[in-house]
């Protein structure tokens, strides 16, 4: 018995970025971008100078957001992306945090 996929089935990610992503549009350049791509969260930066996002949607678009992390905004220096998975909860639109 195989198992399908449900690929309408939300999923949700919190990414971590390490590197030179504060103070370079990292965060307006994520809301652009998952604005573009129909994805739902956030993002802000943390005190330990990393950026911290939660991006919620189908999963090949979600996917395609993760992949961009790893470059961002053009003044960015990305060192590392770290993606953990958690459960969907039905964010609704995408915003930047303070």
């Amino acid at each position: 018995m195989s198992e399908t996929i449900d690929h309408q089935q939300p999923v949700c990610v919190r990414v971590l970025i390490a590197g030179r992503v504060q103070g370079v549009g990292y965060r307006w350049a994520t809301l652009t971008q998952a604005q573009q791509l129909g994805i739902n969260g956030w993002v802000r930066n943390l005190s330990d100078g990393r950026v911290e996002a939660v991006f919620e949607g189908q999963k090949p678009v979600v996917e395609q957001i993760i992949e961009w992390c790893h470059t961002g905004s053009s003044a960015a220096l990305v060192e590392d992306v770290e993606v953990v998975e958690q459960e969907p909860t039905g964010i609704e639109d995408f915003v930047i945090r303070r």
